[in-house]
């Protein structure tokens, strides 16, 4: 409810419509929300439907000439919804746009990137190799490609999906959100379709509240020890799922084969590495045989899906 709230005091009254998708909560928020917010138009997802599919059966009945994907954990700030539409009406060809991300101290987060040739950044958090990545995109002075501080107007290739301001006339060229996806990943394919149709751009002014953001920093940082720990759990294996089906609908069958044989190979390194870990500075050695473990069933659960991926097969990329 938060959010909305700030929707209502922070943007010009008759100038939008709010649309909320529920992933079958079931939590009463619905008729909370409707009693205490007339305008609101509720839509009954039924199931956990992930971020592309609610996202879609919102846009699907929006009104407006801007489409606004917005997570429910935000909190407007300063008019920004005014504000990044006006900023995007002025500003040449470009088509969406991402504003400020901040924690809830005021200190920044990720808020949109550049995209890396065939995904290679995806590698940077294994174990292992992702470490020689690592020192040979310093040595070859690599650009970071997330922009986290956006202290001026920035044309990026994807925003984050927590602030998306879209024009809608955009869509019936680059089309909704990949409904094959079920979580990350998903608006940075999306972004892909959306640059061919115009430019992508993080506006410094505008700022909003983003409260979940330590978990989207888990998914976007590149900084190893974070970054890493995902790899073995449940939630990193749905992201190595959409970033394994990202790479195959963005860059082709090539970058995909070359993604997951990296992953697979990154088995035996793991498990050598940290053999000479344990046997040189066992104290100081942050990984464990069960994190190797735990890596190997999440390669399993990819491998499960090799051939759908390869042949871009319709199917529902939920991971149990």
């Amino acid at each position: 409810m938060d959010c909305i709230e700030s929707i209502v005091q922070q943007t010009i009254p008759g100038s939008y419509e709010i649309i909320v998708v529920d992933n079958d909560s079931r939590d009463g928020a619905k008729e909370k929300i409707l009693a205490k917010y007339k305008g609101v138009e509720w839509v009954e997802m039924g199931y956990n439907a992930g971020f592309a599919r609610a996202n879609n059966a919102g846009m699907r009945i929006a009104k407006g000439n801007f489409v606004l994907i917005l997570n429910a954990d935000t909190i407007i700030l300063n008019s920004a919804i005014n504000k990044s539409i006006e900023l995007l009406k002025n500003y040449p060809d470009a088509i969406g746009c991402g504003v400020q991300l901040l924690n809830i101290d005021g200190t920044t987060q990720i808020s949109g990137a550049h995209f890396i040739t065939g995904g290679l950044n995806t590698l940077l958090p294994l174990p292992y190799l992702g470490r020689v990545i690592r020192y040979l995109g310093y040595k070859l002075k690599s650009t970071v490609p997330s922009v986290q501080h956006v202290q001026r107007d920035v044309e990026v290739d994807w925003v984050v999906g927590a602030y998306m301001l879209i024009k809608k006339e955009a869509l019936a060229k680059a089309g909704l959100f990949d409904e094959a996806f079920f979580m990350y990943a998903e608006e940075i394919e999306w972004c892909a379709r959306l640059r061919k149709q115009g430019k992508l751009v993080l506006f410094a002014a505008p700022a909003i509240t983003h409260i979940g953001g330590g978990t989207s920093s888990d998914y976007y940082s590149t900084e190893e020890t974070e970054n890493g720990k995902n790899l073995w759990n449940k939630k990193g294996r749905q992201i190595i799922v959409s970033n394994m089906l990202r790479i195959r609908k963005q860059f082709g069958i090539g970058w995909f084969l070359l993604m997951i044989g990296t992953y697979v190979f990154e088995i035996p390194v793991f498990a050598i590495c940290l053999l000479i870990d344990k046997i040189i500075n066992d104290s100081k050695v942050i990984y464990s045989w069960k994190n190797v473990q735990d890596y190997i069933t999440n390669m399993a659960v990819l491998l499960k899906y090799f051939f759908k991926m390869l042949l871009n097969k319709k199917y529902f990329y939920k991971v149990a």
